[in-house]
Protein backbone atom coordinates (compact mmCIF):
# COMPACT_ATOMS: atom_id res chain seq x y z
CA UNK A 1 0.00 0.00 0.00
CA UNK A 2 1.32 3.35 -1.00
CA UNK A 3 2.18 5.60 1.92
CA UNK A 4 -0.32 8.39 2.39
CA UNK A 5 1.10 11.87 2.01
CA UNK A 6 0.24 14.49 4.60
CA UNK A 7 -1.85 17.26 2.96
CA UNK A 8 -0.42 20.68 2.16
CA UNK A 9 -1.01 23.71 4.37
CA UNK A 10 -3.58 25.11 1.96
CA UNK A 11 -5.51 21.82 1.93
CA UNK A 12 -5.43 21.58 5.75
CA UNK A 13 -6.91 25.07 6.03
CA UNK A 14 -9.60 24.35 3.46
CA UNK A 15 -10.56 21.19 5.39
CA UNK A 16 -10.76 23.26 8.59
CA UNK A 17 -12.88 25.87 6.79
CA UNK A 18 -15.21 23.09 5.64
CA UNK A 19 -15.55 21.73 9.19
CA UNK A 20 -16.26 25.22 10.57
CA UNK A 21 -18.89 25.64 7.85
CA UNK A 22 -20.58 22.46 9.11
CA UNK A 23 -20.40 23.80 12.68
CA UNK A 24 -22.56 26.76 11.68
CA UNK A 25 -25.34 24.21 11.07
CA UNK A 26 -24.92 22.68 14.53
CA UNK A 27 -23.99 25.55 16.89
CA UNK A 28 -26.81 28.06 17.52
CA UNK A 29 -26.30 31.58 16.25
CA UNK A 30 -26.05 34.29 18.88
CA UNK A 31 -24.54 37.62 19.72
CA UNK A 32 -23.65 39.88 22.64
CA UNK A 33 -24.54 43.55 22.60
CA UNK A 34 -21.48 45.76 22.20
CA UNK A 35 -20.30 49.09 23.58
CA UNK A 36 -18.01 51.38 21.60
CA UNK A 37 -16.51 54.74 22.53
CA UNK A 38 -16.83 57.75 20.20
CA UNK A 39 -13.96 60.17 20.81
CA UNK A 40 -15.42 62.81 18.47
CA UNK A 41 -18.43 63.58 20.71
CA UNK A 42 -17.35 61.79 23.92
CA UNK A 43 -20.23 59.30 23.95
CA UNK A 44 -20.77 55.55 24.03
CA UNK A 45 -22.66 53.67 21.32
CA UNK A 46 -24.53 50.61 22.53
CA UNK A 47 -25.26 48.30 19.62
CA UNK A 48 -27.97 45.73 20.23
CA UNK A 49 -29.45 43.06 18.02
CA UNK A 50 -31.62 45.48 16.09
CA UNK A 51 -31.14 48.80 17.89
CA UNK A 52 -28.39 51.35 18.37
CA UNK A 53 -28.35 53.65 21.38
CA UNK A 54 -26.13 56.63 22.25
CA UNK A 55 -25.17 56.83 25.94
CA UNK A 56 -23.17 59.41 27.91
CA UNK A 57 -19.51 58.49 28.33
CA UNK A 58 -19.51 58.31 32.13
CA UNK A 59 -18.36 55.84 34.75
CA UNK A 60 -21.98 55.46 35.84
CA UNK A 61 -22.92 54.23 32.36
CA UNK A 62 -20.26 51.54 32.61
CA UNK A 63 -21.43 50.54 36.10
CA UNK A 64 -25.04 50.28 34.90
CA UNK A 65 -23.88 47.88 32.16
CA UNK A 66 -21.87 45.72 34.62
CA UNK A 67 -18.61 46.76 32.97
CA UNK A 68 -15.94 47.11 35.66
CA UNK A 69 -13.51 49.14 33.58
CA UNK A 70 -12.34 52.68 34.43
CA UNK A 71 -13.68 55.30 32.00
CA UNK A 72 -10.18 56.61 31.25
CA UNK A 73 -9.31 53.30 29.56
CA UNK A 74 -11.78 54.28 26.82
CA UNK A 75 -11.03 58.00 26.66
CA UNK A 76 -7.26 57.43 26.52
CA UNK A 77 -7.61 55.04 23.58
CA UNK A 78 -6.33 51.99 25.49
CA UNK A 79 -9.58 50.24 24.55
CA UNK A 80 -10.23 51.23 20.96
CA UNK A 81 -12.55 48.45 19.79
CA UNK A 82 -16.19 47.82 20.79
CA UNK A 83 -16.41 45.42 23.73
CA UNK A 84 -19.03 42.83 24.55
CA UNK A 85 -21.50 43.80 27.28
CA UNK A 86 -21.83 41.11 30.01
CA UNK A 87 -25.13 39.27 30.40
CA UNK A 88 -26.51 40.49 27.05
CA UNK A 89 -26.15 37.31 25.01
CA UNK A 90 -29.12 36.69 22.73
CA UNK A 91 -29.72 33.65 20.61
CA UNK A 92 -30.54 34.57 17.05
CA UNK A 93 -32.07 32.92 14.06
CA UNK A 94 -29.65 30.37 12.69
CA UNK A 95 -27.42 31.55 9.88
CA UNK A 96 -25.82 28.36 8.55
CA UNK A 97 -23.17 28.82 5.91
CA UNK A 98 -23.59 26.93 2.67
CA UNK A 99 -21.26 25.63 -0.02
CA UNK A 100 -21.12 28.98 -1.80
CA UNK A 101 -20.19 30.72 1.47
CA UNK A 102 -17.46 28.13 1.98
CA UNK A 103 -15.88 28.69 -1.45
CA UNK A 104 -16.09 32.45 -1.02
CA UNK A 105 -14.40 32.42 2.40
CA UNK A 106 -10.78 32.17 1.12
CA UNK A 107 -11.39 35.15 -1.18
CA UNK A 108 -12.94 37.17 1.66
CA UNK A 109 -10.07 36.14 3.90
CA UNK A 110 -7.46 37.25 1.35
CA UNK A 111 -9.20 40.63 1.03
CA UNK A 112 -9.39 41.06 4.83
CA UNK A 113 -5.75 40.01 5.27
CA UNK A 114 -4.52 42.24 2.43
CA UNK A 115 -2.35 44.30 4.80
CA UNK A 116 -0.21 41.40 6.01
CA UNK A 117 -0.27 39.73 2.57
CA UNK A 118 1.25 42.81 0.95
CA UNK A 119 3.83 42.98 3.75
CA UNK A 120 4.88 39.41 3.00
CA UNK A 121 5.08 40.01 -0.77
CA UNK A 122 7.12 43.19 -0.43
CA UNK A 123 9.50 41.44 1.99
CA UNK A 124 9.86 38.69 -0.60
CA UNK A 125 10.79 41.31 -3.19
CA UNK A 126 13.35 42.88 -0.85
CA UNK A 127 14.95 39.49 -0.19
CA UNK A 128 15.07 38.78 -3.91
CA UNK A 129 16.93 42.04 -4.52
CA UNK A 130 19.47 41.56 -1.69
CA UNK A 131 20.09 37.95 -2.80
CA UNK A 132 20.80 39.08 -6.36
CA UNK A 133 23.67 41.28 -5.14
CA UNK A 134 25.54 38.36 -3.53
CA UNK A 135 25.86 40.37 -0.32
CA UNK A 136 23.70 38.02 1.68
CA UNK A 137 25.67 34.90 0.79
CA UNK A 138 28.91 36.68 1.63
CA UNK A 139 27.53 37.84 4.96
CA UNK A 140 26.29 34.34 5.86
CA UNK A 141 29.67 32.85 5.03
CA UNK A 142 31.40 35.36 7.31
CA UNK A 143 28.98 34.70 10.19
CA UNK A 144 29.31 30.91 9.87
CA UNK A 145 33.10 31.25 10.08
CA UNK A 146 32.81 33.47 13.18
CA UNK A 147 30.52 31.01 15.01
CA UNK A 148 32.39 27.83 14.12
CA UNK A 149 32.36 25.55 17.18
CA UNK A 150 30.01 27.90 19.05
CA UNK A 151 26.90 27.54 16.91
CA UNK A 152 24.65 27.15 19.98
CA UNK A 153 25.17 30.87 20.61
CA UNK A 154 23.13 31.49 17.46
CA UNK A 155 20.20 29.50 18.90
CA UNK A 156 20.30 31.38 22.21
CA UNK A 157 20.75 34.81 20.63
CA UNK A 158 17.98 34.52 18.01
CA UNK A 159 15.45 32.91 20.36
CA UNK A 160 15.99 35.45 23.16
CA UNK A 161 15.89 38.46 20.83
CA UNK A 162 12.69 37.31 19.13
CA UNK A 163 11.13 36.48 22.52
CA UNK A 164 12.03 39.97 23.73
CA UNK A 165 10.13 41.39 20.78
CA UNK A 166 7.18 39.12 21.52
CA UNK A 167 6.88 40.03 25.20
CA UNK A 168 7.22 43.78 24.60
CA UNK A 169 5.23 44.53 21.46
CA UNK A 170 3.75 41.29 20.17
CA UNK A 171 6.36 40.31 17.59
CA UNK A 172 4.36 37.80 15.53
CA UNK A 173 3.45 38.45 11.88
CA UNK A 174 6.69 40.37 11.49
CA UNK A 175 8.71 37.19 12.13
CA UNK A 176 7.79 35.87 8.69
CA UNK A 177 10.37 38.29 7.32
CA UNK A 178 13.14 36.55 9.25
CA UNK A 179 12.64 32.98 8.02
CA UNK A 180 14.16 33.35 4.55
CA UNK A 181 16.92 35.49 6.07
CA UNK A 182 17.99 33.38 9.06
CA UNK A 183 17.31 29.83 7.85
CA UNK A 184 20.42 29.92 5.58
CA UNK A 185 22.47 31.02 8.60
CA UNK A 186 21.30 27.99 10.61
CA UNK A 187 22.00 25.70 7.64
CA UNK A 188 25.50 27.15 7.38
CA UNK A 189 25.96 26.36 11.10
CA UNK A 190 25.20 22.67 10.30
CA UNK A 191 21.74 22.75 11.84
CA UNK A 192 18.58 21.84 9.94
CA UNK A 193 15.71 24.13 8.96
CA UNK A 194 13.62 22.94 11.92
CA UNK A 195 16.11 24.52 14.33
CA UNK A 196 15.84 27.85 12.52
CA UNK A 197 12.04 27.72 12.50
CA UNK A 198 11.97 26.75 16.17
CA UNK A 199 14.22 29.62 17.26
CA UNK A 200 12.21 32.24 15.40
CA UNK A 201 8.69 30.88 15.77
CA UNK A 202 8.99 29.54 19.32
CA UNK A 203 10.82 32.67 20.41
CA UNK A 204 7.87 34.71 19.18
CA UNK A 205 5.31 32.24 20.59
CA UNK A 206 6.81 32.15 24.09
CA UNK A 207 7.40 35.90 24.10
CA UNK A 208 3.78 36.70 23.22
CA UNK A 209 2.49 33.90 25.46
CA UNK A 210 4.27 35.49 28.43
CA UNK A 211 3.71 39.11 27.38
CA UNK A 212 4.78 41.58 30.04
CA UNK A 213 4.31 45.03 28.49
CA UNK A 214 2.80 44.00 25.14
CA UNK A 215 0.05 46.56 24.37
CA UNK A 216 -1.75 44.14 22.04
CA UNK A 217 -2.33 41.45 24.68
CA UNK A 218 -1.23 42.06 28.30
CA UNK A 219 -2.18 45.74 28.46
CA UNK A 220 -5.39 45.66 26.42
CA UNK A 221 -6.58 42.49 28.20
CA UNK A 222 -5.85 43.99 31.63
CA UNK A 223 -7.66 47.18 30.65
CA UNK A 224 -10.68 45.19 29.43
CA UNK A 225 -10.63 43.19 32.68
CA UNK A 226 -10.67 46.40 34.73
CA UNK A 227 -7.26 45.93 36.39
CA UNK A 228 -3.84 47.56 36.06
CA UNK A 229 -1.57 45.96 33.48
CA UNK A 230 1.11 45.68 36.19
CA UNK A 231 -1.08 43.29 38.21
CA UNK A 232 0.34 39.81 37.69
CA UNK A 233 3.32 41.07 35.68
CA UNK A 234 5.91 39.34 37.90
CA UNK A 235 4.15 36.01 37.42
CA UNK A 236 4.25 36.51 33.65
CA UNK A 237 7.94 37.48 33.84
CA UNK A 238 8.70 34.28 35.76
CA UNK A 239 6.82 32.28 33.12
CA UNK A 240 8.79 34.02 30.37
CA UNK A 241 12.14 33.04 31.90
CA UNK A 242 11.05 29.49 32.76
CA UNK A 243 9.38 28.65 29.42
CA UNK A 244 12.21 30.25 27.45
CA UNK A 245 14.77 28.19 29.37
CA UNK A 246 12.83 24.97 28.74
CA UNK A 247 12.51 25.76 25.03
CA UNK A 248 16.20 26.65 24.64
CA UNK A 249 17.32 23.42 26.28
CA UNK A 250 14.98 21.47 23.99
CA UNK A 251 16.14 23.21 20.79
CA UNK A 252 19.85 23.04 21.66
CA UNK A 253 19.62 19.31 22.44
CA UNK A 254 17.85 18.63 19.13
CA UNK A 255 20.30 20.85 17.23
CA UNK A 256 23.29 19.05 18.75
CA UNK A 257 21.87 15.69 17.65
CA UNK A 258 21.49 16.97 14.10
CA UNK A 259 25.05 18.34 14.05
CA UNK A 260 26.44 15.02 15.28
CA UNK A 261 24.30 12.92 12.93
CA UNK A 262 22.36 14.70 10.13
CA UNK A 263 20.25 11.55 9.64
CA UNK A 264 18.54 12.29 12.97
CA UNK A 265 17.02 15.42 11.48
CA UNK A 266 13.24 15.27 11.18
CA UNK A 267 13.57 16.82 7.71
CA UNK A 268 16.56 14.71 6.59
CA UNK A 269 14.61 13.46 3.56
CA UNK A 270 14.20 17.10 2.46
CA UNK A 271 17.81 18.09 3.10
CA UNK A 272 18.72 18.70 -0.53
CA UNK A 273 15.39 20.32 -1.39
CA UNK A 274 15.67 22.81 1.50
CA UNK A 275 19.33 23.56 0.76
CA UNK A 276 18.40 24.32 -2.85
CA UNK A 277 15.82 26.88 -1.68
CA UNK A 278 18.50 28.93 0.02
CA UNK A 279 21.43 28.28 -2.28
CA UNK A 280 22.26 30.91 -4.82
CA UNK A 281 25.10 31.25 -7.24
CA UNK A 282 28.20 30.54 -5.17
CA UNK A 283 30.61 32.33 -7.47
CA UNK A 284 33.30 34.22 -5.64
CA UNK A 285 32.03 37.54 -4.36
CA UNK A 286 34.29 40.40 -3.38
CA UNK A 287 32.73 41.56 -0.10
CA UNK A 288 33.36 45.20 -0.93
CA UNK A 289 32.03 48.39 0.62
CA UNK A 290 29.07 48.46 -1.78
CA UNK A 291 27.86 45.03 -0.60
CA UNK A 292 28.50 45.93 3.04
CA UNK A 293 26.39 49.05 2.60
CA UNK A 294 23.62 46.97 0.98
CA UNK A 295 23.58 44.61 3.97
CA UNK A 296 23.55 47.59 6.34
CA UNK A 297 20.48 49.05 4.60
CA UNK A 298 18.85 45.61 4.65
CA UNK A 299 19.39 45.25 8.42
CA UNK A 300 18.38 48.88 8.99
CA UNK A 301 14.94 48.17 7.48
CA UNK A 302 14.20 45.76 10.35
CA UNK A 303 15.54 48.14 12.97
CA UNK A 304 13.35 50.94 11.60
CA UNK A 305 10.34 48.59 11.47
CA UNK A 306 10.77 47.56 15.11
CA UNK A 307 11.31 51.17 16.24
CA UNK A 308 8.25 52.33 14.31
CA UNK A 309 6.00 49.62 15.77
CA UNK A 310 7.20 50.19 19.35
CA UNK A 311 7.45 53.98 19.47
CA UNK A 312 5.58 55.46 16.51
CA UNK A 313 2.43 53.29 16.48
CA UNK A 314 3.23 52.00 13.00
CA UNK A 315 1.21 49.20 11.47
CA UNK A 316 1.26 47.24 8.24
CA UNK A 317 1.20 50.16 5.78
CA UNK A 318 4.22 51.82 7.38
CA UNK A 319 6.09 48.52 7.80
CA UNK A 320 5.46 47.54 4.17
CA UNK A 321 6.57 50.96 2.94
CA UNK A 322 9.83 50.63 4.90
CA UNK A 323 10.73 47.38 3.14
CA UNK A 324 9.75 48.75 -0.29
CA UNK A 325 11.95 51.83 0.15
CA UNK A 326 14.75 49.60 1.46
CA UNK A 327 14.59 47.43 -1.68
CA UNK A 328 14.80 50.51 -3.93
CA UNK A 329 17.78 51.94 -2.01
CA UNK A 330 19.63 48.61 -2.22
CA UNK A 331 18.91 48.50 -5.95
CA UNK A 332 20.49 51.96 -6.34
CA UNK A 333 23.52 51.07 -4.19
CA UNK A 334 24.12 47.83 -6.11
CA UNK A 335 23.61 49.63 -9.45
CA UNK A 336 20.95 47.18 -10.59
CA UNK A 337 19.35 48.15 -13.92
CA UNK A 338 15.73 49.27 -13.66
CA UNK A 339 14.35 46.35 -15.71
CA UNK A 340 16.52 43.83 -13.82
CA UNK A 341 15.40 45.33 -10.50
CA UNK A 342 11.72 44.92 -11.37
CA UNK A 343 12.22 41.32 -12.57
CA UNK A 344 14.22 40.41 -9.46
CA UNK A 345 11.74 42.06 -7.12
CA UNK A 346 8.78 40.30 -8.74
CA UNK A 347 10.52 36.91 -8.62
CA UNK A 348 11.32 37.45 -4.95
CA UNK A 349 7.71 38.36 -4.19
CA UNK A 350 6.45 35.30 -6.08
CA UNK A 351 8.60 33.05 -3.85
CA UNK A 352 6.41 34.05 -0.90
CA UNK A 353 3.09 34.06 -2.77
CA UNK A 354 2.20 30.64 -1.32
CA UNK A 355 2.81 31.99 2.19
CA UNK A 356 0.57 34.98 1.48
CA UNK A 357 -2.25 32.74 0.23
CA UNK A 358 -2.04 30.58 3.38
CA UNK A 359 -2.49 33.70 5.51
CA UNK A 360 -5.57 34.68 3.51
CA UNK A 361 -7.16 31.22 3.62
CA UNK A 362 -6.59 31.07 7.40
CA UNK A 363 -8.37 34.41 7.77
CA UNK A 364 -11.24 32.92 5.77
CA UNK A 365 -11.95 30.51 8.65
CA UNK A 366 -12.74 33.43 10.97
CA UNK A 367 -14.87 34.97 8.21
CA UNK A 368 -17.10 31.88 8.18
CA UNK A 369 -17.41 32.04 11.97
CA UNK A 370 -18.37 35.70 11.92
CA UNK A 371 -20.86 35.27 9.08
CA UNK A 372 -22.38 32.23 10.79
CA UNK A 373 -22.72 34.15 14.12
CA UNK A 374 -21.28 31.34 16.23
CA UNK A 375 -18.25 33.09 17.80
CA UNK A 376 -20.28 34.73 20.59
CA UNK A 377 -22.19 31.49 21.18
CA UNK A 378 -18.93 29.62 21.84
CA UNK A 379 -17.91 32.41 24.22
CA UNK A 380 -21.25 32.18 26.04
CA UNK A 381 -20.92 28.40 26.45
CA UNK A 382 -17.36 28.79 27.71
CA UNK A 383 -18.28 31.39 30.32
CA UNK A 384 -21.25 29.32 31.54
CA UNK A 385 -19.07 26.20 31.96
CA UNK A 386 -16.70 27.81 34.48
CA UNK A 387 -19.17 29.31 36.94
CA UNK A 388 -18.78 28.04 40.52
CA UNK A 389 -15.59 26.01 39.89
CA UNK A 390 -12.82 25.28 42.40
CA UNK A 391 -9.99 27.87 42.18
CA UNK A 392 -7.34 25.57 40.77
CA UNK A 393 -9.73 23.86 38.38
CA UNK A 394 -11.00 27.27 37.27
CA UNK A 395 -7.49 28.48 36.34
CA UNK A 396 -6.74 25.34 34.33
CA UNK A 397 -10.17 25.36 32.71
CA UNK A 398 -9.80 29.01 31.65
CA UNK A 399 -6.41 28.25 30.12
CA UNK A 400 -7.92 25.34 28.15
CA UNK A 401 -10.93 27.44 27.10
CA UNK A 402 -8.74 30.21 25.76
CA UNK A 403 -6.63 27.66 23.90
CA UNK A 404 -9.79 26.37 22.24
CA UNK A 405 -11.19 29.82 21.48
CA UNK A 406 -7.91 30.86 19.83
CA UNK A 407 -8.57 28.31 17.10
CA UNK A 408 -11.54 30.42 16.07
CA UNK A 409 -10.22 33.86 17.14
CA UNK A 410 -6.43 33.87 16.54
CA UNK A 411 -6.10 37.65 17.05
CA UNK A 412 -4.82 38.46 20.57
CA UNK A 413 -6.28 41.98 20.69
CA UNK A 414 -9.56 40.75 19.20
CA UNK A 415 -9.74 37.96 21.77
CA UNK A 416 -9.08 40.41 24.61
CA UNK A 417 -11.81 42.92 23.79
CA UNK A 418 -14.36 40.22 22.93
CA UNK A 419 -13.85 37.97 25.94
CA UNK A 420 -12.44 39.90 28.90
CA UNK A 421 -15.62 41.81 29.81
CA UNK A 422 -17.42 38.42 29.90
CA UNK A 423 -14.73 36.19 31.41
CA UNK A 424 -12.98 38.45 33.95
CA UNK A 425 -16.01 38.81 36.30
CA UNK A 426 -16.03 35.00 36.64
CA UNK A 427 -12.80 35.33 38.66
CA UNK A 428 -14.73 37.30 41.28
CA UNK A 429 -17.28 34.51 41.65
CA UNK A 430 -14.62 31.86 42.44
CA UNK A 431 -12.51 34.10 44.67
CA UNK A 432 -9.38 34.70 42.55
CA UNK A 433 -7.86 37.87 41.13
CA UNK A 434 -8.80 38.92 37.62
CA UNK A 435 -5.15 38.71 36.63
CA UNK A 436 -5.67 34.92 36.69
CA UNK A 437 -8.07 35.27 33.76
CA UNK A 438 -5.68 37.64 31.96
CA UNK A 439 -2.83 35.14 32.40
CA UNK A 440 -5.04 32.22 31.35
CA UNK A 441 -5.93 34.14 28.20
CA UNK A 442 -2.24 34.72 27.38
CA UNK A 443 -0.99 31.24 28.27
CA UNK A 444 -3.89 29.43 26.58
CA UNK A 445 -3.54 31.40 23.35
CA UNK A 446 0.26 31.19 23.45
CA UNK A 447 0.41 27.44 23.98
CA UNK A 448 -2.08 26.61 21.24
CA UNK A 449 -0.39 29.14 18.95
CA UNK A 450 2.51 26.67 18.68
CA UNK A 451 0.30 24.17 16.84
CA UNK A 452 -2.68 26.27 15.73
CA UNK A 453 -3.25 25.78 11.98
CA UNK A 454 -5.33 28.97 11.79
CA UNK A 455 -2.40 30.95 13.25
CA UNK A 456 0.98 31.62 11.62
CA UNK A 457 2.65 28.22 11.88
CA UNK A 458 1.49 26.95 8.48
CA UNK A 459 2.62 30.18 6.80
CA UNK A 460 5.98 29.94 8.57
CA UNK A 461 6.48 26.32 7.50
CA UNK A 462 5.51 27.17 3.93
CA UNK A 463 8.51 29.50 3.63
CA UNK A 464 10.79 26.47 4.03
CA UNK A 465 8.45 23.95 2.36
CA UNK A 466 8.15 21.81 5.51
CA UNK A 467 4.96 19.86 6.23
CA UNK A 468 2.80 20.40 9.30
CA UNK A 469 3.22 16.74 10.27
CA UNK A 470 6.99 17.16 10.65
CA UNK A 471 6.53 20.25 12.79
CA UNK A 472 4.14 18.33 15.05
CA UNK A 473 6.68 15.52 15.37
CA UNK A 474 9.27 18.04 16.54
CA UNK A 475 7.12 20.23 18.78
CA UNK A 476 4.78 17.78 20.58
CA UNK A 477 7.17 16.67 23.37
CA UNK A 478 8.02 20.29 24.15
CA UNK A 479 4.36 21.29 23.83
CA UNK A 480 3.29 18.67 26.41
CA UNK A 481 6.06 19.75 28.82
CA UNK A 482 5.00 23.41 28.55
CA UNK A 483 1.30 22.58 28.95
CA UNK A 484 1.92 20.58 32.14
CA UNK A 485 4.26 23.23 33.54
CA UNK A 486 1.81 26.06 32.76
CA UNK A 487 -1.18 24.33 34.34
CA UNK A 488 0.84 23.60 37.51
CA UNK A 489 1.95 27.24 37.75
CA UNK A 490 -1.61 28.49 37.13
CA UNK A 491 -3.03 26.22 39.83
CA UNK A 492 -0.39 27.22 42.39
CA UNK A 493 -0.86 30.92 41.61
CA UNK A 494 -4.50 30.72 42.73
CA UNK A 495 -3.42 29.84 46.28
CA UNK A 496 -0.34 32.03 46.85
Amino acid sequence: MKKLKFPSAQTILLIIAGLVTLLTWVIPAGKYETLGYNSADNTFTRTGISTTETLPATQQTLEDLNIKIPLEKFTSGDIYKPINIPKTYHQLEAKPQGFFDFVKSPIKGIIEAADIIFLVLIIGGLIGVINSTGAFDAGIGWLAKMLKGREFILIILVTILVAAGGTTFGFAEETIAFFPILIPVFLAARYDAIVGIACIFLGSAIGTMCSTVNPFSAIIASDAAGISWTTGIWGRFFMLLACLTIALIYIIRYGKRVQNDPKKSIVYDQQQQIAALFTHDKKAVNFNSRLRLSLFVFALCFVIMIYGVVFLEWWFIEMTTTFLVGAIIIGVIAKIKETDFIDTFVRGASDLLGVALIIGIARGVTVIMADGLISDTLLYYASSATEGMNKGVFASAMTAIYAGLSFFIPSSSGMAVLTMPIMSPLADSVGVGREIVVNAYQYGMGLFYMINPTGLILASLAVVKIGFDKWLKFIMPLFIILVVFTLVVMTVSCYV
